[in-house]
C-alpha cells in the first residue's frame, strides 16, 4: 500500500469566471482534501496557474490527475512532486512582544532572513517567505512569544530550469 505524502500539482487553467470552482469542486465531490490552493495569472492574463497541494496515494494523484485533464478549461496538468521545482509560501506573523522582548523575536526572525514589516506597541509583524519546512520552524520558534495572528498564501511552485551540461559551449 502506497503511503500518503504530500503532492504538488500546477494546473494551467483558462482564465474564465467558474474555473476555480469546478477544479475545487471537483476535489471535494471524489472526497479529498486540498491542503493549499493558489491561484494567479501568468504571463497572459487569459491564463492562469493553480498551484495545488494535497495529500494521499500515488493511486489518488493518478486519479486527480486525469480527472483535472477532463476538465474543459484545464490547458495542462503537471505532477511537480515528479520533478526538481522550487516552492515558496508567505507568511505574517503578528507575535507578542514587550521591549524587553523585541530583540530577541526580531533576531529569531533574521536567523530565518524574515523580515519585521509592522511595529506596534506590543506587537511585532513579522514576514517569512520560504518552503514549509521553513516557515514553520520560524512559527514554532515564535510560538513561544505569544502569536496573536497568523496568516499563510499557501504555496507556489514552478519547475526548475534544467542542469545545462557544462562540457558544453554556451
Amino acid at each position: 500500500m502506497d503511503q500518503m505524502k504530500k503532492h504538488t500539482i500546477s494546473v494551467l487553467v483558462e482564465n474564465h469566471f467558474g474555473v476555480l470552482a469546478r477544479v475545487s469542486g471537483l476535489f471535494s465531490a471524489r472526497g479529498y482534501n486540498i491542503s493549499s490552493l493558489c491561484v494567479g495569472e501568468t504571463m497572459d492574463p487569459t491564463i492562469s496557474r493553480m498551484t495545488v497541494v494535497i495529500r494521499g496515494d500515488d493511486n489518488i494523484l493518478f486519479q486527480m490527475m486525469q480527472q483535472l485533464n477532463k476538465l474543459v478549461d484545464v490547458i495542462e496538468v503537471t505532477d511537480l512532486t515528479a520533478s526538481s521545482f522550487i516552492e515558496r509560501e508567505l507568511v505574517l506573523v503578528k507575535v507578542s512582544v514587550d521591549k524587553a522582548l523585541r530583540a530577541e523575536v526580531v533576531e529569531i526572525a533574521s536567523i530565518f532572513r524574515a523580515n519585521v514589516v509592522d511595529v506596534g506597541p506590543d506587537s511585532l509583524t513579522i514576514e517569512v517567505i520560504g518552503a514549509e519546512g521553513k516557515v514553520g520552524a520560524c512559527v514554532d520558534m515564535l510560538r513561544p512569544y505569544g502569536i496573536r495572528e497568523l496568516v499563510r498564501t499557501g504555496e507556489i511552485a514552478i519547475e526548475r530550469a534544467p542542469k545545462r551540461d557544462c562540457s558544453l559551449p554556451v
